[in-house]
């Protein structure tokens, strides 16, 4: 099992950044993969940013430029930069981890973009 822990959310101003943590503890591999999801109101969950196990990172087409995605393995961490923030950002975001058939999550977090 793997034990996915957000933190980092809050409400920000258009425009505004924010940084988001996953802290990642019990059985984590290097190679796991590991990204963002997120879900607003009435909405299907979707990927924002994933990390291949190669550290290779994807980004949904709207926060390209926008979001940055790094891991830290020696610390277990995943960390999600967020710039020029928008209200359509405002969701809970997730922590995800996958390796082969097996999904994790984390609890959420969320993140409000308003004025």
């Amino acid at each position: 099992q793997v034990q996915l822990v957000e933190s980092g959310g809050g409400w920000v101003q258009p425009g505004g950044s924010l940084r988001l943590s996953c802290a990642r503890s019990g059985n984590v591999w290097a190679y796991d993969v590991v990204g963002w999801y997120r879900q607003a109101p009435g909405k299907q969950r979707e990927p924002v940013a994933t990390m291949s196990s190669g550290g290779v990172p994807t980004y949904a087409d709207s926060v390209k430029g926008r979001f940055t995605i790094s891991a830290d393995n020696a610390k277990n961490t995943v960390t999600l930069q967020m710039n020029s923030l928008k209200p359509e950002d405002t969701a809970v975001y997730y922590c995800h981890s996958l390796r082969f058939d097996d999904q994790f999550w984390g609890q959420g977090t969320q993140v409000t973009v308003s004025s």
